[in-house]
């Protein structure tokens, strides 16, 4: 956003020796600087004393003769002096604007200018610190010889774990990711801003932010064999731009973000980003007939290539016996968990049987009656009647991701439905679904998990997301800047919120669900 307050809040000289004025707080960890002052402050999500320094500046003084100086002086106004992205605590929102005299860009570039001169020797011995340390805590025996682990986390932004976890699964579909650490870069800068960050204003358009080029950025990131957490800003940045639903910094829905960044990635696709018309992928996919080709909102792209499948949404007219058939694109399956098993809090519980998927599966796909409220339009009748309603699925995707909708709204609350449901690690046997299962060969039905995503705690707008994923032959669990290795036996106990299965290839010997 556009910041009014900037002309009465950045009042500071970033070529002073003095700038920034060192921390005031014990923390080391998220510094701002005030764009006032030029006191350094940890950030809200540690002890939040950059936000204090705040308000204890808008305390009303005794003395109602404040000099004009002291009346414009705010504090108002702080820079993250890790991502250098600006912050008004009055508007309460991430700053885009400049001063006339271009003040907070030239804040920006000193600090950068520390960052890359003062503090390099300091930096580059930490580093070898940390890679000393934390090698021994990032090795595994393999087959008698030690390998490090190459996984890297992803830095929290503030309360952005929702983000971090459909990141960490999405670079483990080994198709879809490869597909975009493949694309060209953008254009590289040349001469005095060469190798710096690009840090986006509203001077320079929307034109230039490209969803697909700071996720492709990501994935590249992610598997580098880097020790420290990477910082995803840039991309949170574009997401602010395009997606309005997740600016600030609240809790999110994981889902709602995965649909929402399948659904951007595939509009800005089709537009033929940086020249790429067509992949192999898409061209692998382009002797299937017209019909089956899972084109949502347009041409086909790699994100429908992978995640795309289709429906067959069937209604009977309880009356007259009308059958109205349609064909429904999908990128996930949303699935309900039963009402029968909604008291079952864990796997060893001993009030009743243990929900399985596929419970929520044949939930999912069952004859089920209209209620009063979904009357059908009979055509034969030309009215609303009762009716019944059937899924079948009339073409499996290549990822078979499957949502387990934990969460329901009451009259005033969205409660979290605990339940555990039992998902199968490898073999989940999709062909009892299908509504054409003899012209499905029986490999093309067998999928095998390559990702989790968990939600921990009671409520949508609050706990915190973790993903669980496969690399290699090893499970790794990802909680934020934190990767672990992991056991197959602690993945299944997991309580699943996002499951994603890729299709099985052809191979001998297969255990199924």
């Amino acid at each position: 956003m556009e910041c009014p307050h900037l002309s009465s809040s950045v009042c500071i000289a970033p070529d002073s020796a003095k700038f920034p004025n060192g921390s005031l707080c014990r923390s080391n960890k998220s510094p701002w600087v005030c764009l006032t002052c030029s006191s350094v402050h940890c950030g809200r999500y540690v002890n939040g004393h950059a936000k204090k320094h705040y308000e204890d500046a808008q305390v009303p003084l005794t003395n109602h003769k404040k000099s004009e100086k002291q009346d414009k002086a705010q504090h108002t106004v702080c820079m993250d002096c890790s991502s250098y992205s600006t912050y008004c605590y009055r508007c309460d929102d991430f700053v885009v604007n400049d001063t006339k005299l271009g003040l907070v860009q030239k804040v920006r570039e000193h600090l950068q200018n520390l960052e890359n001169s003062a503090f390099t020797a300091d930096r580059h011995r930490k580093r070898k610190l940390l890679e000393n340390s934390s090698l021994n805590s990032k090795l595994l025996k393999v087959n008698g010889s030690t390998t490090a682990i190459c996984a890297t986390g992803l830095r929290n932004l503030g309360n952005t774990c929702f983000m971090n976890a459909i990141l960490q699964s999405l670079s483990n579909i080994e198709q879809f990711c490869c597909y975009f650490k493949e694309l060209p870069a953008v254009e590289l800068r040349n001469g005095k801003t060469a190798g710096r960050r690009t840090y986006h204003t509203r001077s320079q358009g929307d034109n230039n932010v490209s969803l697909v080029e700071e996720f492709r950025k990501t994935l590249c990131a992610l598997w580098q064999g880097s020790q420290t957490a990477f910082s995803p800003e840039s991309l949170f940045y574009v997401v602010w731009k395009i997606m309005p639903n997740f600016r600030g910094y609240q809790q999110q829905d994981a889902h709602e973000f995965m649909r929402y960044l399948l659904d951007h990635l595939h509009l800005e696709l089709q537009g033929g980003f940086n020249g790429v018309s067509c992949s192999p992928i898409l061209q692998e996919n382009s002797t299937l007939s017209a019909s089956n080709k899972c084109c949502i909102n347009g041409a086909s792209t790699v994100v429908t290539a992978i995640f795309g499948g289709i429906l067959q949404n069937e209604v009977n007219c309880l009356i007259c016996g009308t059958e109205s058939r349609k064909f429904d694109p999908f990128l996930d399956l949303s699935l309900d968990i039963p009402s029968q098993f909604r008291n079952k809090r864990s796997k060893n519980q001993e009030n009743g049987p243990v929900c399985s998927l596929r419970d929520c599966l044949r939930s999912f796909t069952d004859l089920e009656e209209l209620d009063e409220t979904e009357l059908y339009m009979c055509h034969k009748c030309k009215k609303k009647q009762k009716s019944t309603k059937k899924f079948w699925i009339q073409k499996l995707p290549k990822v078979l991701c499957l949502h387990l909708k934990r969460f329901h709204w009451t009259a005033y609350l969205r409660n979290k439905v605990d339940t555990y449901v039992e998902f199968p690690l490898r073999g989940l046997d999709m062909k009892c679904y299908l509504l054409e299962p003899e012209n499905s060969g029986p490999e093309n039905c067998l999928y095998d998990l390559a990702a989790v995503v968990v939600h921990h705690g009671s409520g949508v707008g609050s706990g915190h997301y973790t993903a669980y994923a496969t690399h290699e032959g090893r499970w790794f669990h990802f909680n934020d800047s934190t990767v672990t290795l992991t056991e197959e036996d602690t993945v299944v106990k997991a309580k699943a919120y996002i499951l994603f299965y890729v299709e099985r290839q052809a191979r001998a010997g297969s255990d199924k669900l």
